[in-house]
């Protein structure tokens, strides 16, 4: 990479170290255990996917902390783990957020108490296990909770899984990650197989598996890749479009409607129905690494097409000519209608240069940095989403959280470029 890059990554690097501490938090009410946060408004709350995240980028640039604030890092990414665990409830549920307000428990928890039908925790608990255990070279610390990790998936089983279609399914549109997905935004309740969400629950099994192998476990660690495989064949099955080639959310709301006499012949006998939206997580098999290398070929010509996901600083995460198309400013939901969000960038990144799409790869960590290093020259802090046009941060303005996850880009190619 040429100077100008050089700096960004640089700057980027020292405004991380410098800030780093704003995002450690120290227990607090029901929150038990120190943890980690997204920065801006999102002070005090555990997210799922976010700390997932956070602590990924973390530990890729732990060389750049000093002893004492490695130590830090790492108390508060078990913390994450442990604060959500500490909150799962008896039925094998765990809340997606965990927030401290005037009440005894977290909210989710509350509304889950009720009846209130909601999602859970998205597929990324054991996936940060799994890093900070590698990390650290110890898994001994979370043996005693393989019962509630057992439980965790069994409620996703027993409330989210849809066997006669092979998949999972949101309960409805929120907190889904992506707020405003076109294939789950506004639809029925437990109606849309999320290519999101399964496409990170085959990642969750295996590091699962990996977790239960550790312990000695070995035939459940087998039953977790059976279930591992038998996911991948119905995604495949499924939500691939081999006319489009792009993978899709499906609709699972599919049967035969019989009403009197009518409708007595020929019933439905497909198991879903594609949602032709083109969003930014039909890449995200690349990065779950069961995309095959055709597939994987496919999906790096539609990011390059600027009629669609194409842009100088990454990839929108709503392809630009769908109908839904929008750049407002919104929060709660957040708008992943179009705009540049980094943790977007990361993961087609990763499954670009896992896949060998080298140049691919280089071309979205350059236009990641320039954004952010943009953003930090002009304001003086990351923002949360960003215009994929001219790279204009939107809003949210002290966000940091997966925003680390640049530097990973960085570290990552270069590793991958030294192996070939």
């Amino acid at each position: 990479m040429n100077q100008e890059y050089i700096e960004y990554e640089q700057k980027i690097r020292e405004h991380i170290v410098r800030n780093v501490d704003k995002l450690l938090k120290e227990p607090r009410s029901f929150i038990r255990y120190p943890f980690i946060d997204p920065g801006s408004i999102y002070d005090g709350n555990v997210w799922d996917w976010d700390t997932y995240w956070s602590v990924y980028g973390l530990l890729g640039m732990m060389d750049s902390f000093d002893e004492e604030m490695q130590k830090k890092i790492l108390r508060h990414a078990k913390g994450n783990v442990q604060n959500f665990l500490d909150h799962q409830l008896e039925d094998g549920y765990i809340p997606m957020m965990i927030e401290v307000k005037d009440w005894s428990e977290p909210y989710l928890n509350m509304q889950h108490k009720n009846g209130v039908l909601m999602n859970m925790h998205k597929p990324f608990l054991c996936g940060q296990i799994c890093e900070i255990s590698d990390y650290v070279e110890d898994y001994q610390w979370i043996m005693e909770d393989i019962p509630k990790l057992q439980r965790y998936f069994d409620c996703y089983d027993r409330s989210y899984f849809f066997s006669e279609k092979g998949l999972y399914v949101w309960c409805d549109d929120i907190m889904i990650g992506g707020d405003n997905d076109p294939a789950t935004f506004g639809r029925p309740k437990f109606s849309t197989a999320n290519i999101y969400l399964n496409s990170f629950m085959v990642r969750e099994m295996e590091c699962m598996a990996k977790i239960l192998d550790i312990a000695g476990m070995e035939e459940q660690a087998e039953a977790y890749i059976r279930k591992r495989d038998n996911l991948v064949k119905a995604i495949q099955e499924e939500c691939w479009d081999p006319r489009d080639q792009f993978f899709y959310s499906v609709d699972v709301d599919i049967k035969t409607r019989p009403y009197d006499w009518f409708h007595k012949g020929l019933g439905v006998f497909w198991k879903t129905l594609p949602i032709k939206i083109r969003v930014w997580s039909g890449f995200i098999p690349l990065w779950a690494g069961f995309a095959t290398q055709r597939q994987a070929e496919a999906m790096v010509k539609h990011w390059l097409d600027k009629s669609t996901f194409y842009s100088d600083y990454g990839i929108l995460t709503l392809a630009k000519d769908e109908k839904m198309f929008d750049l407002s400013v919104t929060n709660n939901p957040s708008n992943w209608l179009g705009p540049i969000w980094v943790v977007a960038n990361y993961i087609v990144f990763r499954g670009f240069l896992d896949y060998g799409f080298l140049e691919a790869a280089e071309q979205m960590c350059r236009g990641t940095l320039k954004l952010l290093g943009k953003d930090l020259a002009e304001t003086g802090c990351f923002h949360e989403y960003y215009d994929p046009f001219d790279g204009h941060p939107i809003m949210n303005g002290g966000f940091i959280n997966w925003n680390i996850l640049v530097l990973s880009m960085v570290k990552e190619l270069k590793m991958m470029k030294e192996d070939v």
